[in-house]
């Protein structure tokens, strides 16, 4: 089984609770987890799959022998729970790829679902695809993601490493903003992709994931530095990448923003120079 991943050892058998609210959101998982594939699934939110493994192991005398036996089965585990995910993203995906709850279907060439570790600590929510990612199928593909992609490098992590989707899963003409009734009928998409992840900490990049995520009424001028909890989930505001390219300017605010969003995933922020 995998193990429920705690805090520090303590002698207060209470503390060492998980709350109501991270019991709601594992149940939530596993209660789509049935109605999508029939799968039951493990309890446990918190370090991302690849750590856990780590973390049940302490406790006990060594014993090579039992070592290597439960470390066989904590990968197998592991392994079954990222195919488990992977394959309810899929199943998501290929309802996303014959959506036509709104107009946009009838312009796209692809729809533009997801990317990334299906067990990843840092989520990434932009805008709408643009016009390479309407080509490719994937996001933030184009200049703006060729940006995005030195933007996770600068934290220390890699593009595999995160997970990356849009509000909006069809290019709009002309690459304007998403209207609202468009974001409207996706927003369901990316709501059951959050939860599949179960993301440590998100990222929302720009103005429409702001307000389809937050349903906040700021832009992200406003919005930006801070951190704002959604669902037990921190939530960090930023500029969209395709915005920075036009506005270089606002490039230190954004590095701001990532470096709060490092502090909240405990990873090394450099120092000054």
């Amino acid at each position: 089984m995998i193990a429920r991943p705690g805090g520090e050892p303590t002698s207060d058998a209470a503390s060492s609770e998980p709350s109501l609210a991270a019991i709601a959101r594992d149940l939530a998982f596993r209660l789509e987890v049935i109605r999508q594939l029939g799968w039951i699934v493990p309890l446990g939110k918190g370090a991302p799959l690849s750590e856990r493994a780590e973390d049940a192991a302490g406790g006990t005398a060594a014993d090579p022998v039992r070592d290597s036996e439960r470390d066989a089965d904590l990968d197998a585990d592991l392994d079954a729970e990222l195919d488990r995910r992977r394959e309810l993203l899929d199943v998501i995906a290929r309802e996303v790829a014959g959506c036509v709850a709104c107009p946009l279907c009838e312009s796209r060439t692809r729809t533009v679902f997801g990317v990334g570790d299906p067990s990843a600590r840092l989520m990434f929510i932009g805008e709408a695809p643009g016009f390479d990612e309407d080509r490719l199928g994937e996001p933030f593909v184009g200049k703006a993601g060729q940006l995005l992609d030195r933007m996770i490098a600068a934290m220390g992590l890699r593009r595999e490493q995160v997970y990356i989707a849009n509000v909006v899963k069809c290019r709009p003409p002309q690459n304007r903003a998403p209207e609202a009734r468009e974001a409207v009928a996706c927003l369901p998409y990316l709501r059951r992709q959050i939860d599949i992840v179960r993301p440590e900490v998100i990222c929302l990049l720009g103005n429409t994931p702001l307000r389809a995520v937050l349903g906040s009424s700021e832009g992200i001028t406003r919005a930006r530095g801070r951190v704002i909890e959604w669902q037990d989930t921190p939530v960090v505001p930023t500029f969209h990448p395709a915005y920075l390219l036009r506005n270089t300017a606002d490039k230190r605010l954004a590095w701001e923003d990532l470096q709060t969003v490092m502090r909240l995933l405990g990873l090394e922020v450099p120092g000054p120079g």
